[in-house]
């Protein structure tokens, strides 16, 4: 998938953002993220595999458990969502408590500017999260589902 749209953003040390203009409303890509059945269809690290527990649509303090796949390994993950604004944001904490930040901004009807960050600042195990290369290799995740959701669209 081409990612020559997907921008760098700086968002501050421990944090890998990436951003890309897509020709679609916020509130039809907003749904695909309040949705956490729709994770899979949307991620581009290809870690997201399976069964999904949790209510229909996202709302703030809210948990849910998704079915993933790392290096070949099974696993589950229970994630709370800590930031909630409809239509616009949603952000959720990894239980080792690194967030995935999801901003929805319609710059004119039909184009939003979507930003994805892995904010590992506040990962109890921020340290070792970088020795073993997850920050580069969730922004090439990143930038992969950007791209793929920008396809989608055009």
């Amino acid at each position: 998938m081409a990612s020559d749209d997907v921008e760098t953003v700086d968002r501050g040390a421990r944090r890998v953002a990436r951003s890309v203009l897509v020709a679609a409303p916020a509130s039809e890509l907003f749904d695909q993220l309040a949705d956490p059945r729709r994770h899979g269809d949307v991620d581009g690290s290809g870690t997201v595999v399976g069964s999904v527990s949790g209510p229909d649509r996202l709302a703030l303090g809210d948990k849910f458990s998704v079915s993933m796949r790392m290096y070949g390994f099974p696993y589950r993950i229970t994630s709370t969502v800590t930031a909630f604004e409809d239509g616009r944001l949603i952000e959720w904490r990894h239980p080792f408590g690194h967030r995935w930040r999801w901003e929805f901004d319609e710059q004119a009807p039909g184009q939003t500017r979507v930003t994805e960050v892995f904010d590992y600042s506040t990962a109890r195990i921020a340290k070792s999260l970088e020795l073993t290369g997850f920050p580069a290799k969730n922004a090439e995740g990143i930038t992969e589902t950007l791209s793929t959701m920008q396809s989608r669209y055009r």
